[in-house]
């Protein structure tokens, strides 16, 4: 990709660093009290690393020494890092949910890229929500940027059985409800899950993101299938350190590489990996920063001709680790390169192309060749119709396939506390047929749309050997989840979407391969129920949590904030 070189006097910090006034002698001299010395930073790309590491964030404790290794690489390259710490979005124990958050993290990324001296970033993240809101901060900012994702842990172990985070805690929390195994157990199986930094090692959202991501060409190639253990990590951290400022000089930005095209990249990536449901949200918020309109309807119409290649946890039976020792997504890609364009830049200054050329499958059970795909499509499918007006998602790849095509009567959580209060209550008046209803738990009801989708079967049913039933909500679901679970009903019900006038005892209709998802009330009904709904009050009347409230959109329109959208130019600041 042949561009003009910028001068040194053309870098967005020379503003800060290159005048000859009092402000500009101001920076420079508190640069020297850092320690650094004039040539060091005078005339170089100042290169932002922003960097999510946190105590608390278990994703990201190799962060520390990965962030060293960008700045070697940054140094060899002939730039200046900054390391800028950025909100750590820790799934496992942030609450009520990160997915409140993610908006918060990108309008934080967006800030620290505009107002300081910076002329090109890295992004280091990875746990579920920090990629997307770390790519969307920066698309809005439009500097350019490189990503070094997390990478995923280690496999788990337990009794000599491998064990893949959140798909095996479901599983056998599962077991535990039932009889099936004991406390014992269980502390053992929550002692050997996790052995390693990394994020988690199923086809979750964080190993899903980072493979959209380098679809879209904002990643080195293979760069998101590498553990986070593994040594090529570091290596390919500290490359990055030195891509970045090549592609500052050649002014290599976000607008130039996140194209129609290449959403489309990403999407046909998510869909062959059977990836997390939670990839639309992001990727529809992603592609609005770019001004690229990303309806649902194009993920479903791509969703019924992509194979599935990946034969990885929860869909599948591998994890993320043997993924990437067979190939890795370089060479699910280079299988999949007549469904891409190829032509699509990438942060390498090499088209997609290029840089998947030569990649192979080392182990075709794991990275299925497309004569042996997993599922001709169908990684994910949108559905739509009475009960969800502008569409629902589900996997049905996690889903027993007998499911995928039933009718049952309604059992109604008006809650996720009622639903908790009264889910194993024996007299529970629902059966294996029943189909299992979440209300309040969407962008606004939630609040943040929590992964609460994967609605625990009742403890009795359990005991009667049942494992998967049909549930429905305005939430999202762990892409570590499985099951029949429909997700992301939209509108929500707290905004008084369909969703919120379901009662027990409807009867309610899933077939994903009509794409139908139907509520079987007479119109009348409805009408009389929506004239008796009363809206509830919000949950934030102060901070963050009230601007969320009055500015988030639903979920087919990506979770993001309504003035955050393409479109409205923000002005560099004066230097004063």
């Amino acid at each position: 990709m042949a561009t003009r070189r910028k001068k040194p006097e053309e870098l967005r910090s020379h503003r800060w660093y290159g005048a000859e006034d009092l402000r500009a002698f101001g920076h420079r001299s508190r640069t020297f009290q850092m320690g650094y010395g004039r040539e060091e930073f005078a005339g170089k790309p100042v290169i932002a690393i922003l960097n999510t590491w946190s105590d608390i964030n278990p994703c990201h404790t190799h962060f520390r020494q990965r962030v060293e290794e960008i700045k070697r690489g940054i140094w060899q390259a002939g730039g200046f890092p900054v390391e800028m710490p950025a909100i750590s979005l820790s799934e496992p124990f942030q609450k009520p949910t990160t997915m409140l958050y993610r908006n918060l993290l990108a309008m934080e990324a967006e800030e620290l890229l505009r107002s300081y001296p910076i002329d090109g970033c890295v992004l280091l993240g990875g746990c579920d929500k920090t990629l997307p809101a770390l790519v969307m901060g920066a698309t809005s900012m439009d500097l350019p940027t490189i990503v070094v994702p997390a990478g995923p842990m280690l496999r788990g172990n337990w009794q000599g059985k491998v064990l893949g985070s959140g798909s095996d805690s479901w599983k056998y929390w599962a077991e535990l409800r039932a009889g099936t195994i004991d406390e014992r157990d269980w502390q053992e199986i929550e002692e050997g899950i996790a052995r390693s930094p990394g994020t988690c090692m199923t086809m979750g959202t964080a190993s899903t993101m980072a493979a959209a991501i380098e679809a879209l060409g904002l990643t080195l190639p293979g760069a998101s299938s590498i553990p986070a253990a593994d040594s090529n990590h570091a290596r390919m951290a500290a490359a990055c350190g030195r891509r970045i400022v090549e592609l500052v000089w050649d002014d290599l930005r976000p607008a130039k590489l996140l194209t129609p095209a290449a959403f489309d990249n990403a999407l046909v990536t998510v869909l062959a990996l059977s990836g997390s449901t939670n990839a639309i949200v992001h990727l529809v918020a992603m592609a609005g920063r770019a001004g690229v309109d990303l309806p649902l309807a194009r993920f479903d119409a791509l969703a019924r001709s992509v194979p599935v290649l990946a034969d990885v946890r929860p869909a599948g039976r591998f994890l993320m680790e043997d993924f990437y020792y067979a190939g890795g997504l370089r060479a699910l890609l280079a299988e999949l390169s007549d469904l891409l364009d190829l032509d699509c830049p990438t942060v390498t200054g090499e088209t997609l192309g290029q840089g998947i050329a030569g990649a192979r499958i080392h182990n075709e059970e794991v990275i299925r060749p497309r004569a042996q795909a997993l599922a001709e499509g169908g990684g994910l499918a949108v559905v739509s119709g009475n009960l969800a007006p502008d569409g629902a998602v589900i996997k049905p790849l996690a889903a027993d396939a007998r499911l995928l095509r039933h009718r049952g009567q309604a059992v109604v959580f008006a809650d996720y506390n009622d639903m908790a209060a009264r889910i194993d209550d024996p007299e529970l008046p629902v059966d294996a047929d029943s189909v299992l209803v979440l209300q309040s738990a969407g962008p606004q009801g939630g609040p943040g749309m929590p992964e609460w989708g994967m609605l625990p079967i009742p403890q009795k049913l359990l005991r009667q050997g049942v494992r998967d039933m049909v549930r429905i909500s305005d939430a999202r679901m762990s892409g570590t989840s499985y099951g029949t679970c429909v997700l992301h009903v939209a509108p929500e019900s707290f905004v008084g979407g369909p969703l919120a006038l379901v009662r027990d005892g409807d009867e309610i209709e899933l077939d994903v391969a009509a794409r139908k998802l139907w509520l079987h009330v007479e119109e009348a009904e409805l009408s009389r129920r929506r004239a008796d709904w009363q809206p509830p009050s919000r949950h934030y009347g102060r901070g963050y949590g009230a601007l969320f409230s009055q500015h988030i959109t639903q979920a087919d329109k990506g979770c993001d904030f309504d003035f955050l959208h393409a479109g409205t130019s923000v002005p560099e600041p004066e230097i004063h």
